[in-house]
């Protein structure tokens, strides 16, 4: 098959490409350059108004006329494109705005891949209006909002994903749902609020590439060493806050029993190494399953906390702290649990291992691909 995959966050597309290409399909991936990330993208769609001059003309028009030059370029790029994206036999769309431009030109784009190819499918792997209502009527004990609505994140709304609670965006997600044969969950957060929904075709875990990330098997002879990779824009978003003071507790008691390696804003290619030296990885605390930061770190062997709730454990059947450690919004918790694993280094070793294995029987690359070609296959027309 011919499989068009729009728009790349987190290596999700990638992953499940390298999965398909393995199985014998042609697979190419449109998308935004996601900033300092910088994922792989055969047909890359480029931003001209992110600085100096041009942004703030970009600025200024839109603060006069509601005229975004930045989305009109991107859909005047994907009309360009049009002989290199038409004629696959299915197409998947990462997310209801996978471009990032405006709503109204986010249908725009939409409607004209759709018109130049069958069989679309969308994918809730990120903020989007389901996912974002639900945690805004707190049907969650936390959530990606909970720095926001507490009051704790006074400095960016951007990045919590309150854009798809506006009206224009209401408007784009039903008229995306009414188009698409389905909508596919990468993980339990979006599984969780879109279940029951007549769309919905169920949960396919995130495709992790295990031949490209080797296993290491972990022994501390000296200090453990604790990874804390920052994005600075989601700084309260990850719970990056409470990582470090939960590291400030530590250090009170055990300073010279670990040490803390901490970067900022990688792009994806140096971040996947820079953690290789490291017994423990902390991702992100407002989870209830993990996303594709923790399944690499996981699948090279690491301890990672990150989301791993009741939810998870009952839905994959593990027990707590065995595979990955949740990461609650408690500095203190986060603290206890560091300590015992400092405590205790044949637990990091332990831990570490079962990582690995659960990675390979859940999330293995090729698995995945061939899960998606059946969710395909079986709702699609071909």
């Amino acid at each position: 098959m011919k499989i068009l995959l729009v728009g790349e966050y987190s290596r999700l597309h990638n992953s499940l490409k390298e999965g398909l290409e393995s199985l014998g399909h042609k697979v190419v991936i449109v998308a935004a350059k996601d900033g300092f990330k910088n994922y792989n993208v055969d047909f890359p769609i480029k931003k001209r108004y992110e600085n100096g001059v041009l942004k703030f003309i970009k600025n200024a028009i839109y603060r006069f006329f509601k005229i975004d030059l930045e989305s009109l370029y991107t859909k005047k790029q994907i009309k360009n494109l049009k002989p290199k994206i038409s004629g696959f036999d299915v197409v998947q769309f990462i997310n209801e705005a996978s471009f990032g431009c405006l709503a109204k030109i986010e249908k725009d784009i939409f409607d004209l891949i759709t018109g130049w190819n069958k069989n679309v499918y969308l994918l809730s792997c990120g903020a989007d209006h389901i996912s974002i209502k639900y945690a805004d009527e707190d049907k969650l004990k936390y959530s990606i909002l909970t720095p926001y609505k507490s009051g704790k994140d006074k400095t960016y709304k951007n990045p919590y994903g309150f854009k798809y609670l506006k009206p224009d965006f209401e408007v784009l997600h039903h008229h995306i749902y009414a188009t698409v044969k389905g909508v596919i969950a990468s993980d339990l957060d979006y599984h969780i609020p879109l279940q029951n929904h007549p769309k919905y075709l169920g949960l396919i875990p995130n495709p992790v590439n295990t031949l490209t990330l080797k296993f290491q098997q972990l022994r501390v002879d000296d200090k453990v060493v604790i990874f804390h990779g920052i994005n600075s824009q989601n700084y309260y978003k990850k719970g990056n806050d409470i990582f470090e003071a939960a590291l400030s507790i530590l250090s009170k008691r055990h300073a010279e029993k670990f040490q803390v390696l901490t970067v900022r804003s990688l792009p994806y290619k140096e971040y996947i190494k820079s953690f290789d030296k490291a017994h423990i990885l902390l991702d992100q605390v407002y989870a209830y399953d993990q996303g594709f930061n923790a399944l690499e770190a996981m699948a090279k062997g690491k301890v990672v906390f990150t989301g791993a709730e009741q939810e998870w454990l009952d839905y994959y059947k593990v027990e707590e702290d065995t595979i990955a450690i949740n990461a609650l919004p408690d500095a203190q918790n986060i603290a206890n649990k560091l300590e015992w694993l400092i405590l205790n280094p044949e637990k990091i070793t332990e831990i570490s291992k079962k990582a690995r294995l659960f990675i390979e029987e859940h999330h293995d690359y090729i698995d995945c691909a061939k899960m998606y070609l059946r969710k395909w296959k079986k709702h699609g027309s071909f």
